[in-house]
């Protein structure tokens, strides 16, 4: 059978969140054309449609999750760690906890100090206003024009105001807008949950215009296996489709756009030769170019739990026990109400681990359920679990592969806890979770601490527990990352350094962790370099 070749000028790989708004925003220009080229199917599942099925999707394997592993963890009593990855429209928007967080601005005016000039808050506040359709928007932080549909958290469980309550009892400051003029304190969240439904980048961006522009192609359900270079120039790739796997060529007259995420733009980049010599040689991969930091830099949000039985039948588990399951499903499905539009994750907290921060060091997510490890040990109780994460770990880790075949997963190194900073601000987190739950705020709410337990107090006995239980909280980045360096494999215009019609546009470009959820900020990433694409488009015509 012979291989099929299409060409277009722009060919972008992932349709996830980043790829999703690439394929948008370009295509809306019709003298282009654009192909979108995704691994995974349309997001069509009804778990991915309610919110409160984001505990199905995170634990079960299912299309819309790549179920990757890590590497043993020599800092975590060497286990290896699942990390769930979006599969299929969406990307990981369409599996993850809906939490609309920004980072806070120090973040971004961070990457201007590290010579990425256009970078800093001031630039990058304009696209995430231009993202987001908020209720409250139309202020100094907040846009509601935008295709991204972001709500305020209804509060609508009393563990929620409690806990923000106790949080202001044992001294921490509150906030009503972690995305507005103060991060720091005890708040409430704000949500891509809009009309009761999960407001994933593929409803924002791909399904409204998905077969209606004639400039667009999506091609799902095809694996891109290997970027096509010629003389430093990306001219194409190849891709794979269907069961009998076959094999397809899509040209690009003008650029290649890789979103494939943070673990998956590195390997593809290292399966197509562009990266570390010495680890393209180890699976007799040819140099097409070399860039040696390819899939370095890796940093990770890494997640230390403290939960509570519930003395009150008010949790996520009894609104959903047993036969009120498919009460809850039928009342989403019908009118799109009910426990069923609940992520059951409302309310939480960036604090700081020691005085003299310039910013919060530690998220607090507080979910309505008992959530423990993933949620794949499951607790038939009513609870609630504070979830606390190291905002900017010091640690730094890898992608890299297993072998060249591109059915392979890759090879994940997070490299977690390798720093003692990083260690002191996990047991930190716990010991402040702990110094609010024991707040009178929660006396009506709070049974007994289920994990770690009244047993572990000491310093060495939450060290251990962390070694024992942490696990990711979803959030990787840094692999391909920009930077003014000549080091850097992407320049601040997140084009492959040294390289002609390659660009890499996801998670995996930051240089840095921002303070707090990623998903956002990937959409911005993308709204800004698609408009900054399509400004030069227009300079040259």
């Amino acid at each position: 059978m012979a291989t099929e070749t299409t060409e277009f000028d722009y060919v972008i790989v992932g349709a996830g969140s980043a790829g999703c708004v690439m394929a948008n925003r370009l295509s809306a220009d019709p003298s282009v054309s654009v192909c979108l080229i995704e691994a995974g199917k349309e997001d069509k599942s009804l778990l991915v449609k309610m919110p409160a099925g984001v505990g199905a999707l995170l634990k079960k394997p299912n299309p819309q999750n790549w179920f990757f592993w890590t590497e043993p963890q020599k800092h975590l009593n060497d286990r290896k760690l699942y990390w769930p990855r979006g599969k299929g429209w969406g990307g990981s928007s369409s599996i993850n906890g809906m939490i609309y967080i920004r980072g806070h601005a120090r973040d971004y005016d961070q990457w201007r100090q590290m010579g990425l000039t256009g970078w800093g808050y001031d630039d990058v506040l304009p696209y995430f206003k231009k993202s987001e359709s908020y209720a409250e928007g139309d202020d100094e932080y907040h846009g509601r024009e935008g295709p991204l549909g972001v709500t305020n958290s209804r509060m609508d469980d009393p563990i929620y105001g409690q806990f923000v309550g106790a949080g202001a009892a044992a001294g921490y400051p509150t906030t009503d807008d972690f995305n507005g003029e103060q991060q720091e304190g005890m708040g409430p969240y704000q949500r891509t949950i809009a009309d009761g439904e999960r407001f994933s980048a593929a409803r924002a961006y791909l399904r409204p215009i998905a077969g209606k522009r004639d400039n667009l192609a999506i091609l799902s359900t095809g694996l891109v296996t290997k970027i096509l270079v010629e003389d430093k120039r990306a001219t194409g790739v190849e891709a794979v489709s269907g069961k009998g796997r076959e094999k397809r060529i899509v040209k690009a007259r003008r650029e290649v756009i890789v979103c494939a995420g943070a673990v998956q733009s590195p390997q593809l980049l290292l399966l197509s030769g562009i990266g570390d010599p010495e680890e393209l040689k180890k699976h007799g991969i040819d140099v097409a170019y070399a860039s040696p930091q390819v899939g370095k830099n890796l940093q990770d949000h890494l997640d230390v739990v403290v939960a509570h039985e519930m003395t009150q039948k008010l949790s996520a588990h009894s609104k959903q026990a047993g036969l009120k399951k498919i009460v809850v499903a039928l009342d989403f499905l019908a009118r799109r109400k009910g426990a069923g539009t609940d992520n059951f994750l409302q309310a939480g907290a960036f604090l700081k681990s020691r005085e003299g921060l310039d910013r919060p060091d530690i998220q607090l997510h507080l979910v309505n359920a008992i959530m423990i490890e993933h949620g794949f040990q499951e607790v038939k109780k009513d609870g609630f679990t504070v979830h606390a994460c190291q905002l900017r770990p010091e640690s730094r880790g890898e992608i890299g592969l297993h072998s060249a075949d591109p059915f392979a997963p890759p090879r994940i190194d997070p490299n977690y806890l390798d720093s003692e900073e990083d260690k002191r601000v996990m047991r930190e987190s716990v010991r402040i979770i702990r110094s609010i739950c024991r707040q009178g705020a929660l006396d009506s709410m709070r049974g007994p601490e289920i994990v770690p337990g009244d047993a572990v107090e000491s310093d060495a006995d939450i060290d251990g527990y962390v070694r024992e239980t942490a696990e990711t909280i979803y959030h990787p980045v840094g692999t391909v990352r920009m930077g003014a360096d000549d080091d850097s494999p992407l320049d601040s215009d997140l084009k492959m350094r040294g390289m002609r019609g390659l660009r890499v546009v996801d998670a995996s470009v930051m240089p840095t962790l921002i303070g707090g959820n990623t998903n956002a900020p990937v959409i911005m990433i993308a709204e800004k370099i698609a408009d900054q694409m399509r400004e030069r488009q227009r300079a040259v015509a």
